[in-house]
């Protein structure tokens, strides 16, 4: 991703978080921090690459900090079950055409497709740079990047979700923490993380076939 495309995506994401912070109020106010967090990772990938940074032990620990903050991008998807707060159905049994429903609707959206797509690019983008760093781009290795990076991204989505801890508690009170997390290997967590797997495999993969037709095209 070339710098003018950086700079109009963090550009975009400051007017975005601003104009929430105006117009969402009770009991979408969560949309405003949950855009944030899903950006983070975002902007974290930004500063990461195959040569840069150049020192082995900034790499490793830049990598390590965007994986914690990674599932808030796919985890915003998971926020359009509260959608339902707004009883969408009239008693007909139809969608209501309110446009206080759909303004939301629409607020949730942008948030969810901006955050988690932008957040496919962003894990092809760091399994890039890891495969580059550990076996010079071998195509194995970054499919096995891929698949352990979503893996555990699925896991992170699951904590956020079920157990309500964010990243950021994570950081502030670890050890507040420790017991949930020991203690939430269930059989529903395994089927959630194995359908949030597949769910983020079928998103990058689409994502990988639009940036690969792109390429080719630009070849030809």
């Amino acid at each position: 991703m070339n710098r003018r495309a950086r700079w109009e995506i963090r550009a975009f994401f400051l007017l975005w978080l601003g104009f929430l912070y105006v117009r969402v109020h009770d009991p979408f106010s969560f949309l405003l921090l949950n855009t944030f967090l899903g950006y983070i990772p975002i902007e974290l990938s930004f500063h990461l690459g195959a040569h840069k940074p150049r020192p082995f032990w900034l790499f490793w620990p830049l990598v390590l900090i965007w994986l914690l903050f990674y599932p808030n991008a796919p985890y915003l998807l998971t926020d359009l079950f509260h959608l339902s707060l707004l009883q969408p159905y009239a008693v007909s049994g139809l969608l209501k055409a309110t446009s206080h429903i759909w303004i939301y609707f629409t607020y949730m959206m942008i948030s969810a497709l901006g955050c988690a797509f932008l957040g496919f690019w962003s894990l092809n983008y760091v399994s890039q740079s890891i495969s580059q760093r550990l076996a010079r781009g071998n195509g194995i290795v970054r499919l096995i990047v891929v698949l352990l990076l979503t893996f555990l991204s699925s896991v992170g989505v699951y904590i956020g979700r079920f157990l309500r801890i964010h990243t950021i508690y994570l950081f502030l009170n670890p050890e507040q923490f420790i017991r949930p997390l020991l203690t939430m290997w269930t059989h529903n967590l395994w089927i959630f993380v194995l359908l949030m797997t597949a769910l983020q495999l079928f998103c990058y993969w689409i994502l990988h076939l639009i940036m690969t037709a792109r390429t080719t095209d630009d070849n030809e």
